[in-house]
C-alpha cells in the first residue's frame, strides 16, 4: 500500500513572457533572414511612396521605431 507523502511547494518549470505590442502597419514589411542554423526577420518601412524601402532593423529594434511614428493613417484602423 502506497503512503502519501509530502510534496514542498510546486515552482513552475517556465513563466510566461509577455510578447511586446507590435501595432499593424501598412507599409512595415518583413523580410525573413537565415544566417545558418538561425533565421529570423528584417523590418523595413516603405512610407509613403512604396518605390524604396528604409531598413530600420530587426524585429526587436524596430519595435522604437514603430512605436514613434507619428504618421497618421499608416496603422490599420484596428490600432488607432
Amino acid at each position: 500500500m502506497a503512503l502519501p507523502q509530502r510534496i514542498d511547494e510546486v515552482q513552475p518549470i517556465a513563466t510566461p513572457v509577455e510578447a511586446p505590442r507590435i501595432r499593424r502597419c501598412t507599409y512595415r514589411r518583413l523580410d525573413r533572414v537565415s544566417d545558418g542554423p538561425e533565421s529570423g526577420y528584417s523590418v523595413s518601412c516603405v512610407y509613403p511612396d512604396r518605390s524604396a524601402a528604409r531598413p530600420i532593423g530587426n524585429l526587436e529594434t524596430s519595435l522604437a521605431v514603430c512605436a514613434i511614428c507619428t504618421a497618421s493613417h499608416i496603422f490599420r484602423p484596428d490600432e488607432d
